[in-house]
């Protein structure tokens, strides 16, 4: 289990698994909007990361540049980066 703690969003920690062929499991939001949260889970269980990432990098919330699914993208994005 990944932990990642994302910035200027309302969520406070992102955990997730992360298989060794790249798939996504298990994503829990700690606090946040829990609608949005449990989808974003939902919707990420099972996909590769690097879709994942293209799909959420960049998504805004509200006036602020960066949101819940944009903070998983980032934390995908520096497990990548760990791994490699």
């Amino acid at each position: 289990m990944t932990s990642y703690i994302p910035s200027d969003v309302c969520s406070t920690q992102i955990d997730f698994d992360l298989d060794e062929s790249g798939a996504v499991h298990n994503v829990m939001f700690t606090r946040g909007c829990a609608g949005n949260a449990e989808g974003i889970a939902r919707l990420a269980e099972g996909r590769s990361a690097d879709e994942l990432i293209e799909l959420l990098k960049g998504i805004p919330c509200g006036t602020r540049d960066t949101s819940c699914p944009d903070q998983l993208a980032q934390a995908l994005e520096s497990e990548l980066a760990a791994r490699s």
